[in-house]
C-alpha cells in the first residue's frame, strides 16, 4: 500500500531539524533493546547531529531524500555512488508510527532510481535488526556478508546486503 498525498523530494537545511528527531525517535525504538539508550543517544548524538546532516546536503555522488505527508517529515533516505557504481543505501527510516503504510518501499525506490546506471545497490542493517532484514528481503536484497559498519570494532555489527538492479 502506498500512503496517499505522500510527496517524496531532496532534503533542505530547513528540514533537518524534523529529520534529525525522525531518527533520534527511529533509534531509540529500534536500537534501545539491542545497546540501550545510552549508546543509542551517543550514536544517534554523533551520527545524526545537524551538522554532520548538514553536511551530507547537496553532495554530488548521493542523494538526500525526506517523506513528507502534509507538513510531516515521516521519512527519510540516503544513498550514493560507490567506486564500482554499485548505489549504497546509507539511511532509509521511517516514523515508527508510519512503518507498513508503504512509505520505505516507496523511499526505497525512489532512492535508488536516482542511480540508473548502478549494477547493483547494497546496504548495511544491524544483524539484530530482524524487522529491517525482512523488509530487505521482500524488497529483493540478499545477504553477501556479515562485517562492521564502516570496519569499524567500535561501531554496530553488520550485515551487508546487495540487489542486483536492472541497468538499461
Amino acid at each position: 500500500m502506498t500512503q496517499t498525498g505522500l510527496i517524496i523530494r531532496d532534503a533542505l537545511a530547513a528540514d533537518l531539524p524534523a529529520v534529525r528527531s525522525l531518527l533520534v525517535e527511529t533509534w531509540h525504538a529500534t536500537y534501545d533493546g539491542i545497546y540501550g539508550w545510552r549508546r543509542v543517544a551517543e550514536i544517534t548524538n554523533a551520527w545524526h547531529s545537524l551538522d554532520a546532516l548538514s553536511a551530507q546536503l547537496g553532495r554530488q555522488s548521493g542523494v538526500f531524500l525526506i517523506a513528507m505527508l502534509g507538513q510531516e517529515v515521516v521519512g527519510t533516505a540516503s544513498a550514493r555512488s560507490e567506486p564500482d557504481h554499485a548505489a549504497l543505501l546509507t539511511r532509509l527510516y521511517v516514523l515508527p508510527a508510519r512503518q507498513g503504510e508503504g512509505i520505505g518501499r516507496t523511499l526505497l525506490q525512489v532512492a535508488l532510481a536516482c542511480f540508473p546506471d548502478a549494477p547493483v545497490a547494497r546496504l548495511e542493517v544491524e544483524s539484530q535488526n530482524e524487522l529491517a532484514i525482512a523488509f530487505y528481503e521482500r524488497m529483493g536484497f540478499f545477504l553477501q556478508r556479515q562485517a562492521r559498519f564502516d570496519g569499524r570494532e567500535d561501531t554496530p555489527n553488520t550485515l551487508i546486503m546487495a540487489k542486483r538492479l536492472f541497468v538499461s
